[in-house]
């Protein structure tokens, strides 16, 4: 062949031998660098405690001698007189075989990370497991695709046109899932930034119940009567939640009643025996108490005070605790609870004579 002939005549025996010995050196030099960097970042890691030891180990090991092999024979190549056209082609299968190791490092590196963050999540947040491992997969798709892109362009090829075909062929596969592309990217919304999680106590549009699972598609809530209700994603993030679960205190609100006859004196004191009870009940915190206003049978007072717990059973056991203190004391001060009552006035009909 031409080229061989070429290589041949502008090169001598010395100079095949010394390309060889740079070339085995090089690939003898990246191996060494690969076993002993590899194991060097992990004595660093066990000694710092870093996680990032660990992954960027891992990513070394994924280092591949055949693929660093164009790079060795390039080099080596530099100690000979090549051929224009040969030159070019050991420089591509150089540059190519570098595409193709990042593609593998980025691989390696996002696969173990992956994996570190679905351990994690099983043990802590067993709902984003899935839309882990599917940002993954698209992440790695992503690398690659990369990666394919750029080695093409060294090849001489013109992507420009590929792209925009892809480009074209995206927005027409777009436009077709486009709900359900909504309700993945809703699940990764959940994810990332965590409005509600599995077990949260969540009211959506009237509708309320506890969180059992965060899917690609769909949130599924198990409400207070028993029923399971899916929610699309998209639509549940668009929807105004209120999630309970992340109360830090709870309000609570309430008002009896005392009769009309009741002395005054009682009918001033009763803020404050309302102040007493609540400020006397564990895990409250008391705002006010008043005389709110005279209703159709009954003088109306008005108590609130702050729970310091979300849970809906605390919220009650401490209402039922404050009731039966009420109860008690209104027994003792001798304050009659009001209810509904009508008093008719009959007038007596008149005599008539016999």
């Amino acid at each position: 062949m031409k080229w061989w002939t070429q290589l041949m005549n502008a090169n001598e025996p010395v100079d095949f031998l010394t390309a060889l010995a740079i070339m085995l050196t090089f690939w003898f030099a990246l191996a060494l660098a690969r076993h002993y960097g590899a194991r060097a970042i992990v004595r660093l890691a066990l000694r710092t405690q870093a996680r990032w030891g660990e992954l960027l180990a891992e990513t070394a090991r994924a280092t591949s001698l055949l693929l660093l092999l164009p790079v060795a024979l390039h080099a080596g190549a530099s100690a000979l007189d090549l051929p224009p056209r040969l030159e070019r082609l050991v420089q591509l299968a150089a540059v190519v075989g570098l595409l193709l190791q990042a593609g593998l490092w980025a691989n390696r590196w996002l696969t173990r990370w992956i994996a570190h963050r679905l351990e994690l999540s099983r043990e802590r947040e067993p709902k984003e497991a899935t839309a882990l491992s599917l940002l993954g997969f698209a992440a790695r798709i992503a690398v690659w695709s990369l990666v394919l892109l750029l080695a093409l362009n060294q090849l001489g090829f013109d992507i420009t046109a590929l792209i925009a075909g892809l480009g074209i062929g995206g927005v027409a596969v777009a436009l077709a899932v486009q709900n359900i592309l909504g309700d993945l990217f809703a699940s990764l919304s959940v994810v990332l930034d965590k409005p509600f999680e599995v077990g949260d106590f969540i009211v959506v549009d009237g509708l309320r119940g506890t969180i059992e699972r965060v899917g690609i598609k769909s949130t599924r809530v198990r409400s207070l009567d028993g029923e399971l209700l899916v929610f699309a994603n998209a639509d549940l993030l668009k929807s105004r939640i209120r999630n309970f679960q992340r109360m830090l205190e709870r309000r609570v609100e309430f008002t009896i009643g005392a009769v009309y006859h009741t002395p005054l004196d009682k009918v001033r004191e009763i803020p404050r025996m309302l102040r007493e009870i609540i400020e006397a009940t564990p895990q409250t915190r008391f705002d006010r108490a008043h005389f709110k206003v005279y209703g159709d049978s009954a003088l109306i007072f008005e108590a609130v005070y702050y729970v310091l717990a979300q849970d809906y059973n605390t919220y009650m056991n401490v209402q039922q605790q404050i009731n039966l203190a009420i109860f008690a004391r209104f027994g003792r001060e001798r304050i009659d609870f009001a209810y509904p009552t009508r008093t008719m006035y009959v007038n007596p009909a008149p005599a008539t004579g016999s």
